[in-house]
């Protein structure tokens, strides 16, 4: 038994080190033009070590409009039904916050009504909103209302 403990130990080692090391898969990473409108929001550094966006014209333009974009779910509470999580470019297993790939393009979507998880990429549609707030605490990019698009 004891030698059965260690063997998935050993194992479970092997296993993590390599997701850990997995390179980026350019064929996962998702681009479109409603993306670059997203991408087009920079960042500010303020004084009082607040994240505030800068919003462009590119993207205000669409504010409090429908807006529609395909990306990963990335859930923020655990459980199969997500109504409100975050969308992607880039799938959660890429390991984004382990300094290899960076941090992609993310909005916050809060759905209808809940949607079932899914390692594939989903299509969403809704209300575009902007928000003047602390990016470190939440993102302020959002879609409203939204609902799958199939």
């Amino acid at each position: 038994m004891r030698h059965l403990l260690h063997a998935v130990f050993i194992l479970f080692s092997v296993c993590t080190a390599t997701a850990q090391t997995q390179k980026h898969n350019p064929k996962d990473q998702l681009r479109s033009l409603n993306w670059d409108v997203i991408g087009s929001v920079k960042f500010e550094l303020t004084e009082k070590n607040e994240l505030l966006p800068l919003f462009t014209e590119s993207i205000k333009r669409f504010e409090n409009r429908t807006f529609d974009l395909t990306g990963y779910l990335i859930p923020i509470k655990s459980g199969q039904k997500q109504q409100k999580f975050l969308l992607a470019t880039l799938p959660i297993n890429q390991c984004y916050f382990c300094g290899q790939n960076g941090v992609p393009v993310m909005i916050m979507i809060e759905m209808e009504s809940a949607t079932v998880y899914s390692e594939k990429p989903i299509h969403v549609e809704g209300i575009l909103k902007l928000e003047q707030k602390d990016a470190s605490y939440a993102p302020p990019i959002s879609l409203k209302n939204a609902k799958l698009i199939n």
